[in-house]
């Protein structure tokens, strides 16, 4: 598994997170989802990470509870138990954190601080990255060229 660290991610994808506020609808949230073309939003209050809300949210506890998505907010049907990573958590690491947790997103923090969000799509990219450029070190190698 990859060794790149999250710091090199985020370094490589940006570091911007979208985020809302609790109190906010989840229409809004949906709306904010679709504008960045994303699948979730970091729920903030004075950018203090409070929660993570995901279109899965949305199908789960809206939709499939008969709600409304204007008349119900985010605190309603955001995960306010998130679980978090650091910029020197490998991507390995987070690949198996998110395996075994069942999740998609992790918002990096160091210190209190939302540093940026790392998606299953993220660590994908960078795993299949790496392997491009072991294969062609590999190739390099064996054809004998430097």
């Amino acid at each position: 598994m990859s060794s790149r660290t999250v710091q090199r991610v985020l370094a490589e994808k940006g570091s911007h997170v979208a985020t809302i506020e609790p109190e906010a609808s989840v229409f809004e949230a949906l709306e904010r989802m679709a504008e960045h073309d994303i699948g979730a939003l970091v729920v903030t209050v004075d950018a203090r990470l409070v929660g993570i809300v995901s279109e899965r949210d949305y199908a789960r506890k809206v939709i499939l509870a008969g709600r409304a998505s204007r008349d119900t907010s985010v605190r309603d049907v955001m995960s306010g138990e998130v679980v978090t990573v650091s910029t020197k958590d490998t991507v390995g690491s987070c690949m198996q954190l998110m395996t075994a947790r069942r999740i998609r997103h992790l918002p990096v923090v160091e210190e209190g601080a939302l540093l940026g969000i790392v998606s299953i799509g993220d660590l994908v990219k960078a795993i299949i990255a790496d392997q491009a450029f072991e294969i062609e070190q590999l190739q390099g190698y064996i054809a004998g060229t430097p």
